[in-house]
């Protein structure tokens, strides 16, 4: 199948993803932002090694860690004590010589990805929205908020969590939810001898994740009514005041956290598409079918993956409607194992499902995420 035009709607980790993964097969991609300044908020995000594996897939992985903090080290702390309860390392996916988890501040990640896209000759269009679409079944007509127009062979959706895409192709899909989770984010000097991720479980749910040599982020998770709305100015009290019985690391760090402005807190809102991912010449990726809680620090993880699994699909399929349903087929047993299980820690956490065993269930994702996709 010989594909001419390609448009992916949203530039974001898996738009970016899957536009570099087609451009390395030599099929033409034009990406659409809605946002004019393409930007992203500044703290971080912890990338797990299938990420890592993924980004070496793209050939990425020197320029992603010259700007991440690689660790191998994950340890978990319980208890209003934060007593050490286990410590682990996880395998090196992407050889010995590569670290297997990384930090990085979500601007670093975004440059790097937008970078290479445009390199390779994706063109990228900013401050536009999808205003109507019409599949033909030999290629998808789209107009856009700008008035202009174009013809595709293949349209993907990567929008996110309140996906455009998805209402206009699968209006019978379900609606984003509210999980009744906040996370909160906060960046801070990284202490020397912070060298991989710290969990913290109950009753203060939070970590501290090294992203450089000189930075970490904090995050914590607090339960909150549906439809608060944060308002900058007090933000940082807010996220202070935002926990329970903190442990004493977390505690010795709370008066750290000054800046209204560097407060980065959001509701956790959750969507996924049982059903098929496309319509006709049309699909979605990402948290526009597959949006999960990061309670296993995996959503960014999983549309990566989308972006690299597709372009295989859509370079070895006889149309683009075989390619997409080979792609879900891939996808659906590791999607649907994160998104469900993102929600479960979530559920235990506010008191919603008795407490179980989340150890066991690291382990369990630890070695489904290690398969190949």
């Amino acid at each position: 199948m010989e594909i001419k035009s390609t448009l992916v709607v949203g530039g974001g980790i898996g738009g970016l993803t899957a536009a570099i993964a087609l451009r390395r097969q030599g099929i033409p991609v034009e990406i659409i932002e809605r946002d004019p300044e393409w930007s992203v908020y500044g703290v971080g995000i912890i990338q797990q090694m299938n990420v890592i594996r993924a980004m070496g897939q793209l050939d990425l992985l020197d320029a992603y860690l010259s700007k991440a903090f690689g660790f191998d080290r994950s340890t978990i702390f319980v208890g209003p004590g934060g007593i050490k309860d286990a410590e682990f390392d996880t395998p090196r996916l992407a050889g010995p010589n590569y670290p297997s988890n990384a930090g990085i501040r979500r601007r670093d990640l975004q440059r790097v990805l937008a970078d290479r896209a445009q390199e390779l000759g994706a063109n990228v269009r900013r401050g536009l929205t999808v205003s109507d679409l019409t599949d033909d079944g030999q290629g998808v007509d789209m107009r856009f908020s700008d008035g202009s127009t174009g013809r595709y062979d293949v349209v993907i959706g990567a929008d996110g969590v309140f996906s455009q895409i998805r209402t206009m192709i699968l209006p019978e899909a379900p609606k984003p939810r509210y999980t009744g989770q906040w996370v909160w984010r906060y960046n801070l000097p990284r202490p020397s001898d912070l060298d991989g991720i710290q969990i913290f479980a109950g009753p203060c749910n939070g970590g501290l994740v090294p992203m450089t040599d000189e930075l970490m982020y904090l995050f914590l998770l607090s339960q909150e009514e549906e439809g608060r709305v944060l308002q900058v100015a007090g933000a940082a009290e807010a996220m202070r005041n935002c926990v329970r019985m903190p442990p004493p690391q977390i505690a010795a760090l709370l008066g750290q956290i000054t800046d209204d402005k560097g407060v980065v807190a959001r509701p956790l809102e959750v969507v996924f598409v049982e059903g098929g991912w496309h319509k006709g010449r049309v699909v979605l990726l990402g948290d526009a079918v597959h949006a999960s809680t990061p309670h296993l620090a995996q959503g960014a993880g999983m549309a990566v993956e989308d972006g690299i699994v597709l372009a295989e699909e859509l370079v070895r399929a006889k149309s683009p409607e075989d390619a997409f349903a080979a792609y879900r087929a891939r996808r659906f047993e590791r999607v649907k194992h994160v998104a469900d299980n993102s929600i479960r820690i979530g559920d235990m956490q506010m008191g919603k499902i008795p407490p179980f065993d989340v150890g066991a269930l690291t382990g369990q994702t630890i070695g489904l995420m290690a398969k190949p996709i």
